[in-house]
C-alpha cells in the first residue's frame, strides 16, 4: 500500500521569496534566489530543502540537530542553528511560517471537494428555486432547499444540507455532512465537517407534569470570515437571532445556544458551551471546555481559562479561571494552597 501524500506544495519559492513575504532577516550571507523550498516540515523531520521553525527553548535539541535547509528562529536561538542550516532572524517565527505554509498550501487552509467537484456535482439534489452565483462547486449528495442563495466561489462539500431560504455569501467553504437551516451565512466563511446551524434551541417551560417546548423563531447570524471546527453546533434564536461576529474562530465541538451574541474576533476553544442568550464582547478568549451560564454579559478582551465556569458577568479584559470562575491569580492562588495542604496532609499520615 503506497502512502500518501495529502497536500503538496504549490509552488517551490526560493529563499528570497520567503524573506520577501515574511520580512525575516538572514543571519549569514547567503544567494537566496538560488536556495529553493521543497517543503515545510517539523525540526526533527527536515531535510535539505526543508524550511523550518523554533521559538520555544523545549525544542533547542532538536535544532541544534536538524537537517534543514532554512530556520525561522527568534534573534536569541540564532548561535544554535547548525551551520549547514541558514537561520532566518524574527520576534514571530510561528507567524512568519504560517505565511509560508498559506503560500505553499493554500488547499488546507479550507475543507476542500470530496469529489475533486467542478460546478454542480450530477449527484447533487439543487431545488429548481434554488439561486446559485458562477462558479460554485457542488459535491455529490449535497441537498439546497428552495429560495436559497449560494455565492460564487463557495464550496459546499458532499452530503451537505443546505435549507430553504438560507443565505451563503462568497468564497466560503462547507464542510462534508453539514447542516445550514435558517441562517445568514457572510463571505469568505470556513464550516468544517458536520457542523449543525440553525436548529432548534434548547427552550422549553419546565411543569410539574410535563415541559412545554417553545417554538423557537429566531435566526443565526455569521458574519464575516468567520471560521467553525467541526460538529459544532450553533442554535437559532429564540424570539432574536443568534449572532457570530466578523472574524471569531470556533474550535470543534462547541456548542452555542439560543440569541447567543458573540463578538468580532473571538477566540473560542474545543468543548466550549455557551448557554441562551449570553453575550460575548469582541476579542474574547475562551479555553477548552469552558462553560457560561446563561443571560451574561462577557466585556471585551476577556479571557477565560480552559474548564472554567462562568456564572456572572465579567467586565472587560477580566482574566478568570475555576469554577465557579474568579480572578485568575486569585484562582491560581487557591489551587497553589490546596496542593499545599494536601501534600502536608499526605506527609504527616491523614486521611481526612
Amino acid at each position: 500500500m503506497t502512502d500518501p501524500v495529502f497536500f503538496r506544495p504549490a509552488i517551490r519559492p526560493s529563499l528570497a521569496e520567503v524573506v520577501a513575504w515574511t520580512g525575516a532577516a538572514p543571519a549569514t550571507a547567503a544567494d537566496l534566489a538560488t536556495l529553493f523550498v521543497d517543503n515545510v516540515t517539523p525540526l526533527d523531520e527536515a531535510g535539505p530543502g526543508s524550511l523550518t521553525f523554533c521559538d520555544n527553548s523545549k525544542y533547542l535539541d532538536d535544532l541544534a540537530l536538524t537537517h534543514a535547509l532554512a530556520c525561522f528562529v527568534p534573534p536569541r536561538f540564532a548561535a544554535l542553528v547548525p551551520s549547514g542550516t541558514l537561520a532566518l532572524l524574527t520576534s514571530a517565527p510561528a507567524r512568519d511560517l504560517t505565511r509560508v505554509l498559506a503560500q505553499l498550501y493554500p488547499d488546507a487552509l479550507t475543507p476542500g471537494t470530496m469529489f475533486d467537484s467542478k460546478g454542480e456535482s450530477p449527484g447533487a439534489d439543487i431545488h429548481p428555486e434554488a439561486r446559485l452565483e458562477p462558479d460554485v462547486v457542488v459535491d455529490p449528495g449535497v441537498v439546497v432547499g428552495p429560495h436559497a442563495e449560494i455565492g460564487s466561489g463557495t464550496m459546499i462539500g458532499a452530503n451537505a444540507v443546505i435549507g430553504p431560504n438560507v443565505r451563503i455569501g462568497r468564497g466560503c467553504a462547507i464542510g462534508p455532512g453539514a447542516v445550514i437551516a435558517n441562517a445568514l451565512i457572510g463571505n469568505r466563511v470556513i464550516i468544517h465537517a458536520g457542523v449543525k446551524i440553525g436548529q432548534d434551541g434548547f427552550g422549553f417551560i419546565a411543569g410539574p407534569n410535563s415541559h412545554l417546548k417553545v417554538p423557537q423563531i429566531g435566526r443565526v447570524i455569521v458574519q464575516d470570515d468567520v471560521e467553525i471546527g467541526a460538529n459544532s453546533a450553533i442554535d437559532r434564536g429564540a424570539t432574536r437571532d443568534t449572532v457570530v461576529g466578523e472574524g471569531t474562530k470556533i474550535g470543534n465541538l462547541v456548542q452555542i445556544g439560543h440569541n447567543v451574541r458573540i463578538g468580532r474576533h473571538c477566540l473560542i476553544v474545543a468543548q466550549v458551551g455557551i448557554s441562551g442568550s449570553t453575550e460575548l464582547g469582541d476579542f474574547v478568549g475562551v479555553g477548552g471546555q469552558a462553560g457560561f451560564a446563561e443571560h451574561l454579559e462577557i466585556g471585551n478582551r476577556a479571557q477565560i481559562a480552559a474548564q472554567s465556569g462562568v456564572n456572572d458577568d465579567l467586565p472587560a479584559k477580566a482574566r478568570v479561571g475555576g469554577t465557579p470562575a474568579r480572578p485568575l491569580r486569585m484562582w491560581l492562588r487557591g489551587e497553589t494552597w490546596l496542593a499545599r495542604e494536601a501534600a502536608g496532609r499526605h506527609r504527616h499520615g491523614s486521611t481526612e
